[in-house]
């Protein structure tokens, strides 16, 4: 090699190592915004979810300096916690099946049928999601129950599996309608068409058009419904009775009534990893919906009912949401007006004395309307604090390696505490954060913080498909012009998700108003929230308890129902992945 053809190689290969080097910090840049923006939920997450929750399964597992695994067979091999988990697993795949079937027809008149009080039935359906799981128990027991609205007409009362069935039915139905009717909305009705004109018929062209369409969108909305179900608390809690117990359920008893840690935290171990493993299945199915092709403006899909069947389906659904949605409701509103002296207010007058109360509270129990709102406000101002930097860094584009990963790592972290044991969370609270700096046992800002770690999913999941949407040539342009990163976020992104942000806030503040599972051990008694004070009431004897406590609900049931139809007035087409 002559000296001229070694310096040119020498030059190619210091040139190769610029450009490689400046490849590199290119890289770099790009992904520190990403990985600045996942700070908040990440610190939000380490301390006031795993540290909780390590704690208390720390206390339950470790003792006398070494760890106890034989606990897990101890436990798992007791035949009433086997009864337990059969339980918990056969009520959640069954209310799952059910709650698909007969919503199916649901879904399918919302999102293909064009007609007056459309945008009000779709509000009605969705009200008894945002609804407090305590009220939801309440409203079944105020019919199915025994003294209950049934049972006064001659009707055997319902209790048992059965009733919580249905009141999971009741709770779940808004998310097969919103999530697979979402879907087929956006399903171009021509390639149904085509398949009909080629000699198929009505169901054959639905079996092989339709339905692998609506398959990842289904999959997704039956595991969120089992999840649900499999986690519930509140609604067992109410209609189980002692007879009848979910994993929740049995780990708040052998938690605040037995104190047996071992044993709670080898429950919460158990519930935690099969919630993991339903929420690594629910990411697989929702990116297959994103992958959906032939998709189109869902305003456009809709048509006025046309013929005798399809308005005998449009009747049969109205009639469906009206009997199993909204007859609980209305005998809610029933009950609490309901009185020894016939119908009126009395009920609701007693709930401003402590006194009528018969003891179960301190202060009156309409303050828990005050303090409801008040923590819900604060919770949900949490939520989007850390919910929006998380959406904007999971939706950023950026490199993939290590800090791709670790992104796409918190967005499933943030799912987990949609199905970790709430109970376990409010018990680790009062655990884990009784020293400085974090002694935050007497304070107020517990119960808030519980309520936004249900809050921040419902945000994160609020603003990604619109964040998802924005083109990242706007922000680009914006960079090329001179925008901070956080001018291009407050001139580009915020313009266009301002209603999705709106919407995303209101579901986090309703899901806050009905938090309970953590909130009952850590709210003070001289500060009950709405659910608490529900429960508190419920669980004591007397029919002036018991009217109250319908009362409450009901309150509580107007409030959510007053932020969703607020929501239905600012909803987008493009409206959250839950």
């Amino acid at each position: 090699m002559t000296r001229r053809e070694a310096r040119e190689a020498g030059e190619t290969r210091e040139a190769g190592e610029e450009r490689k080097a400046g490849r590199g910090s290119g890289t770099l840049r790009s992904a520190v915004p990403r990985l600045a923006l996942t700070v908040p939920p990440a610190v939000f997450l380490a301390l006031f979810f795993a540290y909780p929750v390590a704690a208390i399964t720390a206390r339950g597992l470790y003792e006398g300096g070494r760890w106890h695994p034989e606990r897990f067979a101890e436990v798992l091999t007791d035949p009433g916690i086997l009864g337990v988990l059969w339980f918990t697993l056969w009520q959640a795949a069954a209310s799952t099946a059910l709650t698909l079937l007969l919503a199916l027809p649901g879904a399918y008149v919302l999102a293909r049928y064009d007609f007056p009080g459309r945008r009000l039935l779709r509000a009605a359906v969705t009200v008894p999601f945002v609804l407090p799981t305590v009220v939801v128990g309440s409203a079944f027991l105020g019919l199915l129950g025994r003294g209950g609205l049934l049972a006064q007409w001659g009707v055997p009362p319902v209790t048992g599996p059965a009733a919580i069935l249905l009141a999971h039915v009741f709770f779940n139905y808004a998310v097969v309608v919103r999530i697979v009717g979402g879907l087929w909305a956006q399903l171009d009705p021509r390639q149904e068409e085509a398949a009909r004109v080629l000699g198929a018929g009505r169901l054959a062209a639905w079996r092989t058009v339709t339905l692998p369409a609506l398959a990842p969108a289904a999959a997704a909305a039956a595991l969120m419904v089992f999840l649900f179900t499999f986690t519930s608390f509140g609604v067992v809690q109410i209609l189980g009775g002692p007879r009848y117990a979910t994993l929740e359920v049995e780990i708040y008893r052998q938690t605040a009534q037995l104190l047996d840690l071992p044993t709670a935290a080898v429950l919460t171990l158990v519930q935690f990893a099969a919630v993991a493993v339903l929420l690594a299945v629910h990411a697989r199915t929702v990116r297959r919906h994103r992958g959906t092709s032939g998709l189109v403006d869902a305003a456009g899909t809709a048509r006025r009912p046309r013929g005798p069947r399809q308005w005998t389906l449009l009747a049969a659904v109205v009639a469906q949401v009206a009997v199993l949605l909204l007859t609980p409701l209305a005998v809610l509103v029933e009950r609490s007006l309901s009185g020894p002296d016939g119908y009126g207010l009395a009920h609701y007058r007693a709930l401003a004395s402590a006194d009528a109360s018969g003891g179960t509270f301190t202060v009156a129990p309409l303050e828990a309307v005050g303090n409801s709102l008040s923590y819900a406000a604060v919770a949900t101002a949490i939520a989007l604090a850390v919910g929006v930097p998380a959406a904007v860094a999971l939706t950023l584009r950026g490199p993939g390696g290590s800090a791709g990963h670790l992104v796409r790592g918190l967005d499933a972290l943030l799912m987990l505490p949609l199905g970790t044991s709430a109970v376990t969370v409010g018990f680790g609270f009062l655990i884990a954060l009784d020293e400085p700096p974090l002694d935050l046992r007497s304070s107020w800002i517990l119960v808030p913080l519980a309520q936004a770690l249900v809050g921040v999913p419902f945000v994160v999941r609020g603003l990604l498909p619109v964040l998802r949407a924005v083109d990242h040539r706007l922000r680009e342009a914006a960079a090329v012009l001179g925008a901070s990163p956080a001018r291009v976020w407050r001139e580009v992104d915020l313009p266009l998700v301002r209603r999705s942000l709106l919407v995303a806030a209101g579901f986090a503040f309703a899901v806050s108003l009905g938090e309970f599972g953590a909130t009952v051990f850590i709210a003070r008694a001289d500060a009950p929230t709405l659910p608490v004070a529900v429960a508190r009431l419920l669980g004591r004897a007397g029919p002036e308890n018991y009217g109250q406590a319908m009362a409450l609900s009901t309150i509580l049931m107007v409030v959510c129902a007053a932020v969703l139809l607020v929501l239905e007035g600012i909803r987008t087409e493009r409206h959250g992945e839950l």
